[in-house]
């Protein structure tokens, strides 16, 4: 039921609501978070850090992911177009005759992840050891 105030000769109902009980609970909280947000302390993640390998391999074999997700492979100074189906093979070939082979992955920054997973998926299907990345570190 509403309260009721008594004032001179009529009745009269109060409709307006108490803000003291809401601003004190408010100043309770903030005095809280106040107290306790210095005491937690930032969580450290630990990145990966990117190195050199020990010994450079003998011969490179670069797949290059376009912007329409096609695929190159480029063997020194020469490249051709193939398909994901054919990269496992074409990479065993070219890697054929190298003692120390690696495969480097250069994609556009406009591709899907899901592409390049793709191609490393394939990669380790067929048994290729040394599979990387291209990076390119900003200015």
């Amino acid at each position: 039921m509403a309260a009721v105030a008594h004032r001179g000769r009529g009745r009269r109902t109060i409709n307006e609501i108490n803000m003291v009980p809401f601003i004190d609970v408010m100043l309770v909280l903030l005095i809280i978070f106040m107290v306790t947000a210095p005491l937690i302390a930032p969580s450290v993640i630990d990145l990966p850090s990117v190195g050199k390998a020990a010994q450079q391999p003998d011969q490179v074999v670069q797949i290059i992911i376009g912007k329409d997700e096609a695929l190159q492979l480029k063997l020194k100074d020469k490249s051709s177009s193939i398909s994901l189906k054919e990269v496992a093979s074409a990479v065993k070939q070219a890697q054929a005759g190298a003692a120390n082979p690696a495969v480097v992955i250069s994609a556009d920054k406009a591709v899907k992840y899901e592409a390049v997973v793709k191609v490393m998926d394939t990669l380790q299907r067929a048994g290729v050891a040394r599979v990387g990345l291209s990076v390119q570190l900003a200015p």
